[in-house]
């Protein structure tokens, strides 16, 4: 796999490898329990830590392809240029919405770094800090869309850059 490639895809990458952790803990700690008649005690919690990871990564991997849910019906109806007006505000929008969570996060990770993890006794930072990478990977990319949409405005080209941000309807 390509470097280019992996960059592209490391969201989904880092999401999978989360996934895969918390999946094979509890498959692991179900076979040891009902097979063997014992546990991994701290697996539960390995387990809801790496899924929380896995949610907020996979969530900024989701807006990075524009998978959420949106209501473009009303967009729809708009002229191509005012489709463009209409994305920039939005994306516009959600810099200001993306980056606020961010700056929320860095205050809630700030604050879970003193409270240790129930099992583990790590600090639930750890765990925290997941919000803050998601929101941070989701601010990212609603500047990179702003900013897509703002050189479609100015230039009134379509590259394949404002394709993948999805700024107007094909």
């Amino acid at each position: 796999m390509s470097m280019r490639r992996i960059i592209n895809n490391l969201e989904e990458i880092i999401s999978s490898f989360f996934v895969s952790i918390t999946v094979s803990l509890v498959i692991l700690n179900v076979i040891l329990r009902y097979v063997f008649n014992m546990g991994i005690y701290w697996s539960e919690e390995a387990a809801t830590i790496s899924f929380v990871w896995s949610v907020f990564i996979g969530a900024g991997a989701c807006y990075k392809k524009k998978m959420h849910i949106g209501i473009d019906l009303l967009t729809q109806l708009a002229s191509v240029k005012v489709q463009g007006i209409i994305h920039l505000l939005v994306n516009l929008a959600l810099v200001g919405i993306n980056g606020y969570i961010t700056y929320l996060s860095i205050v809630f990770v700030r604050a879970s770094v003193g409270k240790p993890t129930a099992v583990l006794g790590i600090s639930s930072a750890y765990m925290s800090a997941a919000v803050l990478a998601g929101f941070a990977i989701m601010t990212f990319h609603s500047i990179r869309f702003f900013i897509a949409g703002v050189k479609v405005l100015i230039t009134g080209e379509v590259n394949k850059e404002v394709e993948e941000a999805n700024i107007i309807s094909k």
